[in-house]
């Protein structure tokens, strides 16, 4: 969400189906996974707008820049068969400000603090402390070419209750022409091959990542419920207009990994909470436009 997209203000609209499929544990070591017993599907709703604040370019055409984030999911999670308690749903929301800097002809610096709210649920009397992250990033990147950036730094989250420090990855590698290769480890991971028809339509190959968090109470003790899901599929998209345009995905969901941990380090980093469902369809349609 908190990285400039263009000149312009960007609004997005996407919608995901993930469908049903079997839930299985995969235990440490060598040893097979196991058949939980449950079935689930699930549906997505994402929206999200970037309001550049200014901006200005300089010779290398790479822009000096303050803006505002806002984003948004809900996720209804259609969980059948489980013995032990599972999550339903997901309201996650959040909100920023980035800055982008260049710092030479060679590096750029990019920073963004934001907070935003993660809850099981869509009650928002049932929203309190508990419920809210802080988090904040610094990277530099590397502009190795025209087309190739790599970058790292740090991010600060407040996830387990206080501060902690990641390490921070940026990889961004684009070709441009009818036929384009891109490459991105920004803020999640995509990776397509496209190839523009004509002036209106464009269609790709992509592998993209995604995921959602819920922050609760179970048996007393603060958990996290991580959904997360790794799609790949054809991604056709038409643009309506310069500024309006629409895209959509067919594919399979081939890895949703969907569980508790402690919200503790230990927790975080346990090696027996690989619980996912398996492959199945996927599905999804989207909208974004620029003003």
């Amino acid at each position: 969400m908190l990285y400039l997209q263009g000149k312009a203000q960007e609004v997005t609209f996407k919608t995901e189906y993930l469908g049903k499929s079997g839930y299985y544990y995969l235990p440490p070591g060598e040893n097979p996974r196991e058949k939980i017993g449950g079935k689930g599907s699930a549906m997505v709703y994402q929206a999200g707008v970037n309001i550049p604040l200014s901006m200005k370019l300089n010779e290398n055409n790479r822009p000096t820049a303050w803006g505002i984030g806002l984003g948004g999911s809900y996720v209804s999670l259609k969980n059948q068969n489980f013995s032990d308690q599972m999550v339903s749903e997901i309201m996650n929301f959040q909100v920023g400000i980035y800055h982008l800097r260049p710092l030479n002809d060679r590096w750029s610096m990019r920073a963004s603090l934001g907070m935003g709210v993660f809850t099981p649920s869509t009650d928002f009397s049932k929203i309190s402390f508990k419920n809210v992250l802080a988090s904040g990033s610094a990277i530099f990147i590397r502009h190795l070419n025209p087309n190739l950036s790599i970058g790292g730094g740090v991010a600060i989250n407040s996830s387990l209750g206080y501060p902690m420090v990641f390490p921070a990855v940026y990889v961004k590698w684009k070709t441009e022409g009818k036929f384009d290769l891109n490459v991105e480890l920004v803020d999640g991971l995509e990776v397509s091959a496209g190839y523009d028809i004509n002036d209106k339509f464009k269609l790709s190959y992509a592998l993209e990542m995604n995921g959602q968090v819920a922050l609760l109470k179970k048996d007393g003790k603060d958990v996290i419920f991580s959904h997360q899901y790794i799609v790949t599929g054809f991604r056709p998209e038409y643009k309506i207009s310069e500024k309006l345009s629409v895209t959509g995905m067919a594919g399979l969901n081939l890895y949703r990994p969907a569980s508790y941990s402690d919200r503790t380090l230990k927790g975080v980093f346990a090696s027996d909470n690989d619980y996912y469902f398996s492959v199945s369809p996927y599905v999804s349609a989207g909208l974004k436009m620029k003003f």
